[in-house]
Parts: structure tokens; C-alpha cells; sequence
């Protein structure tokens, strides 16, 4: 049997040693891991082929978007996937026309996704943290309530809010219709839609971390505020970006109460600027999609560092 001795401080590479069976010719490097490719398909490759489809086909609509909002004819038949020209004109006239007031009804969005989305949360949190941490006399009928509240969509109640703001508006016409505060109130009606979700992340939290901290002489509201509510900025953010979402892109009701056009959103006015000439709005409408697309952008890149560091986040004492 033949020993190989290499020099000391020499490096030898398996194409160095000999085999002895074969009467000193060279070990045949082969490549013991690779994976045959109709395997490979089957196991892995098939995945990328499914994301490359996905891709294309979430793109092609942003693709389109984007051509329409550079092109200056703004038809639908001059409009391609790729854009053949490039103007910012479809810019310009979303904020040099008085009929179109884009940058009022943008205002007008913020304003009501901030108010909503704020009290929304906080009204959403402290419920689940109430149902989550204390026991008491009608919790479980007041958890199905809630749950059965939310299978039935909003708008069907439209016509009764109508006619209740209505007469709201005769008394109090700062809450009447037509007015940002009277929406606010009307979409805050859904407050507690986020009750059943925050709470599941509540219960994850061990009981432990509470009691610890009342014995260390911490009040209830502290023990809120500084210690459970830092361990649940994940699921408030993406409740948060889940109910901004919904308040930008929301028009049944957004159509009914605010009428005037000072006063719309969004999705109302840029339904009513589409809906007056379809042919040659497009690109028009098309850059209004393109700006009001950026807040939820904006939002998203801002929230997903509390998104992914809340969960590795932990409550380790220093």
C-alpha cells in the first residue's frame, strides 16, 4: 500500500496523488455533487420559471402605465408596452388644469389615509390588547361581534349613512356632507377592523414580560406603551400599510359623501377625469396613477425595516 508523504508547507491537490491500483497514474477528479439537469428542473428549476412568469406578468401593466403617462397623445390607440416617445406633458396639465385639481384631491387622500390610519391602529391596538391580557364578562360575544361586523362589507350600509349624515349636516354642517370631516367619520366607522390580527400578536407575547415589569414598578400605561407596543411595531405596520392601501383606493362611499369637486379624493376625481373622455384621458390618467402610486411606495420602504427588525427584535435586558 502506498503512503503519500507530501512536503511540509506543500500544498497537493487531488490531481497530485496517485491511485496505486492503477499502477501510479493520477486519482480522476470527478464532481460528486452535481446534479443531473432534468433533476434539477424537477426540483428547483421549475421555481424560477414560475417567478420569471410572475414577473413579467406584474410588469407588464406597470410597463404600460408608465408608457401611457410619457406619451403625449394620451390615447389608448398611440399607447404601447414600451413608450415610443417622451413628454411630460400628461405632468404638466394634472396641475395646470383648474377643472382637474390633482394636487387638492392628493391633499384631500393624505388627510383622510393619515386620520384614519392613526386613530384606526390606535383604537384597533387598545382593543386587542384589552381582549388579549384581560379576562371579563362578555369578551368571547364581543370578539364574535366583531368578527361577524366584519363579514359584511361597508357599503352596504350606504344609503343609511347617506340619509343619517344628512340630517347630521343640518345640525352640524362641519360633519355634513361634503365635508373631509364627515368621511373620516363615516370610515372610521371601521376601526376595530384590525382587532382579530393585532390581537394573535399580542397572545404571542409571554405574560411573564408583564408581570416582570409591574414588579419592577411600571404603571399599566407604561407597560403599554414602553414595552408591548415597541414588540408589535410589526403587525402595526402592516396593519397600517393594509388600511392606508384601502383608504387610497377606496370610491363607493368616497363617491356618495364628498360631491364636490374641491372636495374629492383621489379615486373619485380620477374616475370622473377617466370617465369623461376614455379615448383621450389615458395619459392623464395614467401620471395621476404614477404619483399616487409613490406615498404607498414611500410608506412601504419606510415601514419594512420595523417589518422585518420587529421580528428579530427582542426583549432581552441589557
Amino acid at each position: 500500500m502506498t503512503q503519500v508523504n507530501p512536503q511540509a508547507g506543500q500544498v497537493t491537490s487531488p490531481s497530485d496523488l496517485t491511485d496505486p491500483a492503477r499502477h501510479g497514474k493520477p486519482f480522476k477528479s470527478s464532481s460528486v455533487n452535481k446534479v443531473p439537469r432534468g433533476r434539477w428542473f424537477k426540483e428547483v428549476g421549475w421555481r424560477h420559471l414560475v417567478g420569471v412568469i410572475a414577473i413579467v406578468y406584474a410588469i407588464i401593466p406597470i410597463l404600460y402605465i408608465l408608457s401611457a403617462s410619457l406619451n403625449p397623445a394620451g390615447s389608448v390607440s398611440a399607447t404601447s408596452i414600451l413608450p415610443q416617445t417622451f413628454s411630460m406633458e400628461n405632468y404638466v396639465a394634472l396641475f395646470t388644469d383648474p377643472q382637474r385639481p390633482f394636487a387638492r384631491w392628493f391633499l384631500n387622500t393624505l388627510v383622510v389615509a393619515v386620520a384614519v390610519v392613526i386613530t384606526s391602529i390606535f383604537c384597533s391596538a387598545l382593543a386587542a390588547y384589552a381582549f388579549s391580557r384581560f379576562r371579563f364578562k362578555g369578551r368571547r360575544g364581543s370578539l364574535l361581534t366583531l368578527l361577524l361586523i366584519q363579514m359584511f362589507p361597508q357599503f352596504l350600509a350606504a344609503a343609511a349613512l347617506f340619509l343619517l349624515f344628512t340630517q347630521i349636516g343640518e345640525v352640524m354642517p362641519v360633519i355634513g356632507l361634503d365635508t373631509l370631516a364627515g368621511y373620516i367619520v363615516v370610515l372610521l366607522g371601521g376601526a376595530l377592523g384590525q382587532v382579530w390580527l393585532i390581537k394573535g400578536f399580542f397572545d404571542s407575547i409571554p405574560r411573564e414580560l408583564d408581570e416582570a415589569a409591574l414588579m419592577d414598578g411600571a404603571t399599566h400605561t407604561q407597560l403599554y406603551f414602553r414595552i408591548i407596543l415597541p414588540l408589535v411595531r410589526p403587525v402595526l405596520a402592516v396593519t397600517g400599510l393594509l388600511a392606508f392601501i384601502g383608504v387610497l383606493g377606496e370610491f363607493i362611499l368616497a363617491s356618495i359623501f364628498l360631491r364636490d369637486n374641491e372636495i374629492k379624493t383621489l379615486a373619485v376625481g380620477l374616475y370622473g377625469l377617466l370617465d369623461a373622455d376614455r379615448t383621450n384621458n389615458l395619459g392623464i390618467f395614467a401620471a395621476a396613477a404614477v404619483l399616487t402610486s409613490i406615498p404607498v411606495i414611500l410608506l412601504f420602504q419606510y415601514l419594512q425595516k420595523f417589518i422585518v427588525g420587529g421580528i428579530t427584535a427582542g426583549s432581552v435586558k441589557g
